[in-house]
């Protein structure tokens, strides 16, 4: 008879006949397997939320980091289904489920084949039954902690050590702000512990350990140890420039930045921002911005900006009145008194296609607007240049519902169709893209931008495209794993490289400059009065800007965990990049005539540190050792 401890997993059932493990429903984790004979693992899918308006990927990796397998789910599958086989091998697979997912993923495979799975940590990470049971083990002398977070379904962990029986009891409660969760630590041993984990109640689930492995099995016999065997990177450098690099930048307050925050934000060194105006702020006084908006050109040297026009309290959905008609003459002459210094460009309103229950709304107050715009011919000549429709989220629908007909894509569509002529920029957000190995989509989305609005003869998009607000979460719904760490350094970089692979986008914004209370997602973190510090998404961001040049250069790359981007700029050439992965990666880089000339190699780690690292010039062809989750750049004189 099989073990009951089989029949109790998370979503899981035997098949005698088949003898096939069963997990489900998965929305965003990691599932590792090893297989000690030849199996398939087959994913099945079913909508679970807006699924019609989402496209969504999933990816199997070998055992040495490699992609082995990726399914582009087509937002019109809302159900079904992707097989692949597993080879025999001492190091395991990787199946990503990548969240924010829309669909609810059950996977099956051999029972023999040994799995764990790795929740994400805050956000949910599966849908579960009352009941369901995993197990995980904490090694000798390992300060292991439980957490998990109420998300309206599971409302308690049990913990019972097999060992003795001990048991602990985690209640989740429910709380006002998304990154506040419940932990309790486990007894420190001396031996290694084995623990049952039952999930009380049903519905979304959030559950994972600290101090020690955070994964989890369904019989006890599953928890082995997990084996990453080291990867291989082969890059090829071509001569051939894409295109440029997009302007880096943030979101920046509706305040004049207080002294004691300039040296972080020259650290920071934003070359484009993202403003709001509130309409009913200068409508009431029209120069209310001016101060801060002359010294974000002036003393930050910002030349390239967006401005979303919305009102105060976060009013979205401007309407074609006096008010929003008064503010945006207030922001017009603002910008013309600026002195035609840069390029402003002007959006509407703040995520359309999320807060205008149609489209035609969204559509009379552009026509209005952009008639007022262009009105005046010295609005152009100071810079002004109109984008829309500044969408949460572009490819992809926005969090509401009836999401599918509001795409910012389909809605952007619509928009050139009727008014091209109006139109000088695209621009979008987006959100919820948490996972490291899913921001390609970055690039992929930009990709779609620059298909719509077509390319000019030199290959160049015909508007410009603004990916002018972007992070890992939308809102507040933020983690402090993801926000606080040398995560958010790896994501970021990994977007940045992305994002500008085929050098067709114009200005790429992190949101936002500085934590708020409500929205601790900044780049600095506010500890304190007139005190302010980077975060390591912040010292990340200054160590790309060290290493940023202005072209970006033709690259080959046969890696899945290691991003990189090859950039020239008058004599100099880099290589900019990230090992997303935790394997060492052997990376061998062809095209850099061999030996460099004043070459360097620079590393930035967890430590939030930037060193020098070796590399080897050897028949032709740059090679070093990349750590894992480690950001690199590699620069040289081209002459």
């Amino acid at each position: 008879m099989r073990s009951l401890a089989l029949l109790l997993g998370l979503g899981l059932s035997l098949d005698a006949f088949a003898a096939a493990m069963r997990w489900g429903d998965i929305r965003d984790g990691s599932l590792y397997l090893q297989a000690d004979r030849p199996d398939t693992l087959t994913v099945r899918w079913a909508p679970a939320w807006q699924a019609d308006a989402n496209e969504e990927h999933l990816y199997l990796l070998d055992g040495q980091g490699k992609l082995q397998g990726e399914r582009l789910i087509a937002a019109s599958e809302t159900r079904g289904s992707q097989s692949w086989p597993l080879a025999p091998g001492a190091a395991s697979y990787r199946l990503e489920i990548p969240g924010y997912s829309f669909r609810n993923y059950r996977v099956e495979h051999d029972e023999r084949t040994v799995a764990l799975f790795a929740p994400a940590k805050v956000h949910f990470c599966a849908e579960t039954r009352d009941g369901d049971t995993l197990y995980f083990k904490v090694a000798p002398g390992e300060r292991a902690i439980l957490a998990g977070k109420f998300h309206g379904g599971v409302d308690a962990l049990q913990a019972q050590r097999v060992g003795d029986g001990q048991v602990l009891t985690l209640k989740l409660l429910p709380y006002p702000a998304y990154w506040q969760f419940d932990q309790v630590s486990l007894p420190v041993s001396d031996r290694e512990q084995l623990w049952r984990l039952r999930l009380q109640g049903s519905g979304k689930a959030a559950f994972w350990l600290d101090g020690t492995a955070n994964l989890f099995a369904q019989a006890p016999g599953q928890l082995k140890p997990l084996r990453e065997d080291d990867g291989q990177t082969r890059l090829t450098l071509h001569d051939k420039v894409l295109g440029r690099t997009p302007d880096l930048g943030v979101a920046l307050p509706y305040v004049l930045p207080p002294p004691a925050s300039h040296a972080v934000l020259d650290a920071l060194k934003p070359a484009a921002a993202s403003y709001y105006s509130f309409v009913d702020v200068t409508a009431k006084n029209p120069h209310f911005e001016d101060v801060f908006r002359q010294a974000y050109q002036e003393r930050f040297g910002i030349r390239q900006d967006i401005t979303l026009l919305a009102g105060s309290q976060r009013q979205a959905d401007l309407r074609a009145d006096t008010q929003s008609n008064g503010g945006l003459d207030a922001w017009l002459a603002g910008t013309r008194a600026l002195g035609g210094k840069g390029t402003h460009y002007i959006g509407f309103a703040d995520e359309p296609n999320l807060n205008y229950a149609s489209y035609e709304q969204y559509r009379a107050i552009f026509a209005s607007m952009a008639r007022q715009v262009r009105s005046d011919p010295a609005n152009a000549a100071a810079g002004v240049r109109i984008a829309m429709p500044a969408s949460s989220r572009l490819v992809n629908g926005p969090f509401a519902d009836h999401a599918a007909d509001k795409r910012g894509l389909d809605w952007a569509r619509r928009l050139l169709d009727e008014s091209a002529a109006q139109v000088d920029a695209l621009a979008w957000h987006e959100w919820m893209i948490r996972d490291l190995l899913a921001t390609r989509t970055y690039r992929d989305s930009v990709q779609r931008a620059a298909q719509l609005v077509g390319l000019d003869a030199h290959g160049a998009p015909r508007k410009a495209l603004l990916l002018d607000q972007t992070n890992l979460s939308s809102g507040s719904s933020l983690s402090p794993y993801d926000q606080d760490t040398h995560y958010a350094s790896l994501w970021w970089a990994s977007v940045v490289i992305n994002a500008s692979q085929d050098g067709l986008l114009t200005m790429l914004n992190w949101f936002q400059a500085a934590d708020e209370p409500q929205y601790p997602k900044g780049m600095i973190r506010v500890p304190g009065d007139d005190r302010f510090e980077l975060k390591p998404v912040g010292l990340a961001q200054q160590f790309i800007r060290q290493h940023w040049l202005h072209q970006v250069l033709w690259l080959d790359n046969d890696a899945f965990e290691v991003d990189a981007l090859a950039m020239a700029g008058d004599d100099q050439r880099s290589l900019l990049g990230v090992n997303k992965g935790t394997r060492l990666q052997r990376v061998d880089l062809s095209g850099a005539k061999c030996p460099l000339n004043n070459g360097a190699l620079r590393y930035f780690g967890a430590d939030n540190r930037s060193r020098d690292a070796p590399f080897r010039c050897q028949d032709g062809r740059v090679r070093f050792d990349l750590p894992g989750q480690t950001l690199f750049a590699l620069r040289w004189s081209a002459s």
